[in-house]
């Protein structure tokens, strides 16, 4: 198996070049330095890759075990756990108030898909453990974020969350689990599942967060209500107590990220599991959404991660595999794999889409820092709604990328990529999860189409299209650039047409929510494919200019030969999705 190596050259491209480190002059930001973030990302790349990588493989075959009610993660695992907590990792872009190092959010983003790629299973845990972090600032009492927040933060406890119930998956309102008051707390009757690291021996206790009933509440969505359960319970004073009544009953047997302990976990098998309400009674869904929605960027940069990590591994195995020859024209000799145009056209498209959608969910993350601390209000909320436009499309089509692209890591082994023995299946088994994670891709599909375009009849992704075309008159300006140029304006033409042809048939009084869900996926695709062409277009711009001005940077004529994969050979396949948009919905009358 290959090593990990993080993409520090073109994540500093990222934020100092394509994003010129625009979150750093945010006035919240202004002592952190460029100097700095480069210093955060070689000792995240040390950690990522001496400590978290090596177990990857090990987490793999291992697995989980559940002995007594206890889960024991696989050998190694605590330990690096530890390593990243005891460097205050865990607290990188949280609120100094809470314990944190409230760095800007695209910093951590870029940290984050370092964890993913390294080791995707053990990266799980912290990556909850963020969302809960998120919900309980958002929404919790003075008490209970004085409680427990600071241990969450730094990582010294974990968290998890609750929604999903043996006959509740992505339809909430059919959640069971009941939480009757007693006194200054809640008992908490029921079971959930799926529960990613919800048991473990990695941290000296478990926050869950998990949505259930009151007595009297309603039925549906607005009946539903946030609960925080810990492992142990708590004292005022911050120490732990007795095993709270929350014991794991199972261990779910997974395609892959066997490494990551997924549970059934069954809340008052005794007296009740002690419970304290999370924000205001009936607003559970709401409050939750606070967690899931930090999740779903979160996710979208773990399907980059382990694609990352996919590419790697094959264009190592590419590079030794002796497999053919060359042709006659290039000397007939002994070749490796990645000598043959086949593979390097594989190799090429990996890597390019690689690039495309970490510039993506880099812009998305630099946006929620304007979000939170833009000058004017006006900045603040333009900002807010351009992360809700990106955070379906980052966790939808990222996730959906990266299948693909661990898929090909396998072929690009051929055979030997189909042996658990090289260890290239296991990424594309690991992959697998994260288009279902946090709303399915589908949801994230409606999402898109049914509140986030429909909503403001397209405004917000309109103004953005005007800023892809004009990177595309940019690049048509630029002679060596020009046919990317080209490719990109009509990549906005068509997503434009797709946006009004969705418009049109969601007002529809007989069929328009039906027609949303049918058309939703191609217009997220498209959605997708034009918007990370859009980064690699504004990449090449920069390439290009370096490169005539003399900088002879390797790193940069690579750019330009993925921004070109990008734009003239990706971008028309994604462009495709319009032909389906465009084409009459037959879904209403086809059978199942």
């Amino acid at each position: 198996m290959s090593s990990y190596n993080a993409p520090l050259r073109d994540l500093r491209f990222l934020l100092e070049e394509l994003l010129d480190h625009r979150s750093l002059r945010l006035p919240e930001y202004q002592e952190v330095s460029a100097e700095l973030v480069t210093a955060i990302l070689d000792e995240a790349a040390r950690l990522a890759g001496e400590v978290w990588a090596p177990l990857n493989r090990r987490g793999d075959e291992q697995g989980c075990r559940l002995e007594a009610g206890e889960v024991r993660a696989p050998t190694g695992f605590a330990e690096a756990y530890r390593a990243f907590a005891e460097g205050g990792w865990n607290g990188i872009g949280s609120d100094p108030d809470h314990g944190g190092q409230g760095l800007p959010e695209v910093v951590a983003s870029a940290v984050q898909e370092m964890w993913q790629a390294a080791n995707m299973a053990l990266a799980l845990c912290p990556l909850l453990t963020a969302g809960a972090v998120e919900a309980l600032a958002q929404h919790g009492s003075e008490e209970l974020k004085s409680r427990y927040l600071e241990k969450l933060v730094s990582g010294e406890w974990t968290g998890t969350m609750n929604l999903t119930e043996p006959q509740a998956g992505s339809d909430l309102s059919k959640v069971r689990t009941r939480a009757v008051p007693e006194g200054a707390h809640y008992r908490l009757n029921g079971q959930k599942i799926f529960i990613t690291w919800g048991e473990h021996d990695c941290a000296d206790n478990i926050i869950h967060l998990v949505l259930a009933r009151l007595p009297d509440a309603a039925e549906g969505n607005r009946g539903i209500s946030l609960f925080l359960v810990p492992k142990f319970l708590v004292d005022e004073q911050g120490h732990l107590g007795e095993r709270n009544d929350v014991r794991c009953v199972s261990l779910e047997h997974k395609l892959g990220i066997h490494g990551s302990p997924t549970c059934a976990l069954s809340f008052g098998e005794q007296d009740g599991a002690i419970g304290y309400l999370v924000g205001e009674p009936g607003h559970g869904l709401q409050h939750m959404f606070t967690m899931m929605n930090a999740a779903r960027h979160k996710v979208g940069i773990q399907g980059i991660g382990v694609a990352e990590r996919a590419y790697q591994q094959a264009r190592t195995y590419a590079m030794q595999r002796v497999q053919g020859r060359t042709p006659a024209a290039r000397g007939g000799r002994p070749a490796v794999l990645s000598e043959h145009y086949e593979v390097r056209r594989m190799l090429l498209s990996m890597r390019a889409r690689l690039e495309a959608l970490r510039a993506l969910a880099l812009l998305s993350a630099s946006e929620m820092d304007r979000a939170r601390y833009a000058p004017t209000v006006d900045e603040r909320q333009g900002a807010q709604r351009r992360v809700d436009l990106y955070t379906p499309v980052v966790k939808a089509f990222s996730t959906d990328q990266a299948v693909d692209i661990a898929s090909l890591g396998v072929q690009v082994h051929g055979g030997m990529g189909y042996m658990e023995e090289t260890g290239a299946a296991q990424h594309l088994r690991d992959a697998r999860i994260a288009p279902i994670y946090e709303g399915t891709n589908g949801i994230q599909a409606l999402d898109l189409a049914g509140r986030k375009i429909q909503r403001d009849g397209g405004a917000t992704l309109g103004g953005v299209l005007d800023e892809v075309a004009a990177c595309a008159v940019d690049l048509t300006a630029n002679a060596k650039l020009a046919g990317l140029g080209a490719s990109l304006h009509q990549g906005v033409e068509d997503l434009r047409r797709a946006v009004a042809i969705v418009l049109a048939r969601g007002d529809d009084a007989e069929h328009g929510h039906d027609a949303l869900q049918a058309l939703a996926t191609p217009l997220l695709a498209l959605t997708g494919h034009v918007l990370c062409a859009w980064q690699m277009g504004r990449a090449a711009l920069i390439a290009q200019t370096a490169l005539a001005s003399g900088d002879d940077e390797a790193f940069y004529r690579a750019k330009l030969i993925s921004a070109d994969f990008v734009l003239r050979q990706w971008l028309p396949m994604g462009r495709a999705h319009l032909a389906a948009i465009e084409a009459s919905p037959s879904l209403f009358e086809a059978p199942v």
